[in-house]
């Protein structure tokens, strides 16, 4: 499938200005004494120098691009402005045939320096590193004592023995009095089962108090 080739402004604008561009250095050459082909590289050779320079400019900073890219706009703009009349291309004077003349020499050391320029933005490279040391191979003559052992876990010490609730004195008595009674009716003493059923007590203080009652 073709694609529609649409014009585009800025191209055809370059070629114009390139074209006329080209035909004013020409008759400048042709002018200042350059006849036959080397009138015509003329051109040629300024608009190749002003592109290196503008790339340069592009990939790095560079100082002395801007200076070769000022010289060939001066001499293409220089050109352009002589053949509109201000110079008499038939009488042109001895300055202009030695600018013109002189012009493939300084044209070639401005190519030369752009392209042979140290670029700003390269790494410097790495400085050569020295030969590594030898390594050194430790022996131990001593013999390593061996770790001690753990000590081995002591037992867990048992919780001490729980104290019996202090009695008070009058609940005691009342203990006592219904062992009392007990011992009147039935013949026997009480239990101290039968007495922590009777006080309804904890089950630690009955035993505190049939302790004390020296009960069974």
């Amino acid at each position: 499938m073709s694609r529609s080739i649409r014009p585009d402004a800025v191209l055809i604008q370059a070629v114009i200005a390139g074209a006329l561009s080209f035909a004013h250095l020409h008759d400048l050459a042709a002018a200042a004494g350059q006849s036959g082909w080397k009138a015509w590289v003329y051109p040629v050779s300024v608009d190749l120098l002003l592109v290196a320079a503008w790339r340069r400019l592009r990939t790095g900073r560079d100082r002395s691009s801007w200076t070769w890219f000022a010289i060939a706009l001066c001499a293409s703009l220089g050109a352009n402005v002589a053949t509109a009349g201000l110079l008499d291309l038939h009488n042109v004077p001895a300055w202009l045939r030695i600018l013109v003349a002189g012009w493939p020499a300084l044209a070639f050391l401005g190519g030369t320096l752009i392209v042979h320029a140290p670029t700003p933005n390269a790494t410097d490279p790495e400085p050569e590193r020295g030969p590594a040391a030898p390594e050194v191979e430790m022996h131990r003559t001593d013999t390593p004592e061996p770790a001690p052992a753990q000590a081995a876990e002591l037992p867990a010490a048992s919780p001490p023995p729980a104290t019996a609730p202090a009695v008070p004195s009058a609940l005691l008595d009342h203990a006592r009095s219904i062992a009392d009674a007990h011992r009147s009716t039935t013949g026997e003493p009480i239990t101290a089962d039968a007495l922590t059923a009777r006080l309804g007590l904890p089950t630690s203080t009955c035993q505190a108090i049939a302790a004390q009652l020296q009960l069974t």
